[in-house]
């Protein structure tokens, strides 16, 4: 019953808070010797697995570290370039971490407007007249719920597993919240 995080996004859409709340993905790390057997591409400023999966490692999965030295995205600690330097058979048998990257505040931004189209398109297209949008998305690894508070600002988190007890509490907070007003009770 995690939370993993947490979206604040106004009623034009732009992302006004995020929070995330999650411990750190499980990394796997593997010795590899050349010709690697899996196809690493670059895509957005990381370099990730195309096509090819084992022992843990999936496709999507960006390269973290080599033989221990952290990677900031399409380069090594030293400044070379990842793919330059998997590519050298000299540089074998080399260890390479690999694991899901964490979202830019860029990418964060993307998703929270990505959403809100979504909910705005979901509400207009509903058969239901007044239909109040999308409510809660669910995938095989997670569910993402989505809370609208009078000011038309939607709450959107994503969990593993439904947590009554959290999405009472912050139902009871908004209802609160709404009833105080912008500036607090008696507003």
């Amino acid at each position: 019953m995690a939370i993993f995080s947490v979206y604040v996004v106004n009623k034009a859409g732009g992302l006004i808070y995020q929070l995330d709340h999650y411990a750190p993905r499980a990394d796997t790390e593997k010795t590899f010797s050349f010709p690697l057997d899996l196809v690493l591409r670059p895509h957005d400023e990381r370099v990730v697995v195309a096509f090819g999966q084992r022992d843990g490692i999936r496709v999507g999965h960006a390269v973290l570290a080599i033989n221990g030295a952290e990677v900031n995205g399409r380069f090594t600690a030293d400044g070379k370039d990842v793919m330059e330097f998997l590519s050298n058979p000299a540089n074998y048998p080399v260890s390479i971490r690999f694991g899901r990257h964490r979202l830019s505040s860029n990418e964060k931004l993307m998703l929270a407007s990505m959403f809100h189209s979504l909910f705005a398109i979901g509400s207009q297209l509903s058969p239901e007249v007044g239909s109040s949008g999308i409510e809660m998305l669910e995938t095989d690894t997670f569910k993402l719920h989505c809370f609208q508070t009078l000011t038309v600002i939607p709450f959107c988190f994503s969990d593993c597993f439904r947590c009554e007890l959290f999405d009472q509490n912050l139902k009871l907070a908004l209802e609160v919240a709404e009833k105080a007003g912008p500036f607090g009770p008696g507003s």
